[in-house]
């Protein structure tokens, strides 16, 4: 570990410098980090990278999962629940069961369990592949709901659907009523002791004299107890995240003062910025291992069947995106719908285009145990690791590259929201300036007068309240403000380098407000 120190802080180097490069061609930077790790892979000399599962399901998936579900409208995932459970359980279950027929019907060796075993693993869509590519281009805030609250739960329906594969494979046994019984437990279990959790935590968070570093500690270890937690009570520790993150959340303002808040979202940002670059570039640099491990198998016919898989994962998906339509417009006969309105037949393709494969695929496939019981080698495994391997890569790069190009060239119609965003917030934010003066002048009226500084607040709210023209001028404002802070900043540096006597630390003070100042004007835009 120690020796290849200096080559792993160059990976952590490189996988920001091609984070930047992919933010500046508008290519999902998950893309260009696996085709890079695939190229790192071939350089004669560089040290063999092996992915331990382990390490990602408890060291990389809790913070990423707890991290989108802080990030995850409560309001908009209850709206879309039904679509969005369908997705994440239903049309999981399919995949996994079409992959199975197909991998027993024309991939040699492959027993149904076998094939169960790959649908469980490949069924899943990857989060950060589909919300890296989303950011670059504008879709539908209901599209994007959808498939948030999808990629929040798939993995834990296919890890359980690979738990129970696992076992049928290595013992030949497969007994319905207990594996439905210990599906219900881990799903009910996961959900309940991630939400127990979350509230041990939000108690500590309000009852012990916490500061914003102690808040940032407590916010770090959560996901982890809650993983961990279900796990060792054979519950879903996915669930458990999910359902642990998604209830912290929804009660933040209630536990968190503003100050942890705006740090909470700063850290976390770099920290999972961090674990997905490093996650992305493991893909592409454990070739070599993959492609040692398929032995006498021929690489030709090992890569046509992943092709095919492939296949099959796309066309499975895209069907199911066409029925859930069909089965909306039967249903809302019956029950009442977020949207009765047929979406039209591009939202599905859509839908259908978004399922690249990630990492968590590659974990799955690479903790499948050597041996059996019996001391004899797991069947298929490595023709399993490289099918799997193949069908990520193929999801990235074609998906990934070509989902762009059919958002624009069929862009989805957004139902939802008449006013451009600009106009709502706008509105909103003219209504909390009525909101602050009716506030001062029904309940501070006589002290308007002799607090100046309340006065000039109140004058600023006032101009600001229902003025439409910040709304029409407001890039050319943006860029003069900016040059004004510019200003004000290069004025604070120099007087700090001129004067040696100046506490410092009154300079970052008032540097930091400055910095607060521009991040509202980005907020703005």
């Amino acid at each position: 570990m120690l020796e290849n120190f200096a080559f792993y802080l160059s990976l952590v180097l490189l996988i920001t410098f091609i984070i930047v490069l992919a933010n500046k061609i508008q290519v999902a930077y998950p893309v260009l980090l696996v085709l890079a790790g695939l190229g790192i892979s071939f350089i004669p000399g560089i040290p063999i990278i092996r992915i331990e599962p382990e390490l990602i399901f408890l060291i990389f998936l809790p913070p990423l999962l707890y991290e989108a579900a802080w990030t995850t409208s409560w309001k908009e995932l209850w709206r879309w629940r039904r679509i969005i459970f369908s997705f994440a359980f239903v049309v999981v279950f399919f995949t996994a069961f079409s992959v199975a027929i197909f991998a027993n019907y024309f991939i040699p060796g492959f027993s149904l369990a076998l094939g169960f075993l790959l649908g469980g693993i490949v069924s899943p869509p990857d989060a950060v592949s589909s919300g890296a590519i989303l950011k670059f281009v504008k879709v539908p805030k209901r599209l994007a709901s959808i498939l948030e609250g999808e990629s929040l739960l798939n993995d834990a329906s296919s890890l359980i659907i690979f738990r129970f594969a696992t076992i049928a494979a290595a013992t030949g046994q497969f007994i319905w009523m207990d594996a439905a019984g210990s599906f219900i437990w881990m799903c009910i279990g996961g959900v309940g002791i991630g939400v127990l959790i979350g509230y041990l935590f939000l108690k500590m968070h309000k009852f012990l004299p916490t500061d914003a570093n102690t808040d940032m500690v407590l916010s770090l270890i959560a996901p982890f107890a809650m993983y961990l937690g279900a796990e060792e009570l054979g519950a879903s520790g996915v669930l458990g995240v999910v359902s642990g993150g998604l209830f912290l959340s929804y009660r933040n303002h209630d536990f968190l003062s503003s100050s942890s808040r705006l740090r909470a979202v700063t850290v976390w940002e770099s920290f999972t910025f961090l674990l997905n670059g490093i996650v992305f570039m493991m893909i592409g640099l454990d070739l070599p291992e993959i492609v040692s491990g398929l032995g006498d198998t021929n690489i030709y016919t090992a890569i046509g069947y992943g092709v095919a898989v492939t296949a099959v994962l796309v066309v499975v998906r895209i069907f199911a995106g066409y029925a859930a339509v069909i089965t909306t417009l039967v249903m809302r006969n019956f029950i009442t719908v977020a949207d009765p309105e047929p979406p039209g037949w591009k939202t599905p393709l859509i839908i259908g285009w978004t399922g690249m494969r990630g990492v968590v695929s590659l974990a799955a496939a690479l903790s499948i145990p050597l041996f059996l019981e019996d001391g004899s080698p797991f069947p298929q495994r490595n023709l399993i690791l490289f099918i799997t391997f193949v069908v990520i890569l193929l999801t990235l790069v074609i998906q990934g590259l070509t989902l762009p190009v059919l958002l624009k060239k069929f862009p989805p119609e957004d139902r939802d929201f008449i006013k451009s965003e600009k106009e709502i917030d706008y509105e909103i934010r003219n209504e909390l300036a009525q909101v602050a003066i009716t506030k001062i002048r029904e309940d501070y009226a006589d002290k308007i007068e002799n607090f100046p500084t309340l006065k000039d607040q109140l004058q600023l709210w006032e101009s600001r309240a229902n003025s439409s023209e910040i709304i029409i001028n407001y890039s050319q404002y943006k860029s003069i403000y900016s040059d004004i802070i510019e200003a004000q900043r290069q004025w604070l540096v120099n007087k700090n380098r001129d004067e040696l006597l100046l506490d410092e630390e009154i300079i970052r003070k008032h540097l930091r407000l400055l910095d607060l100042q521009e991040e509202k004007l980005t907020i703005g835009t």
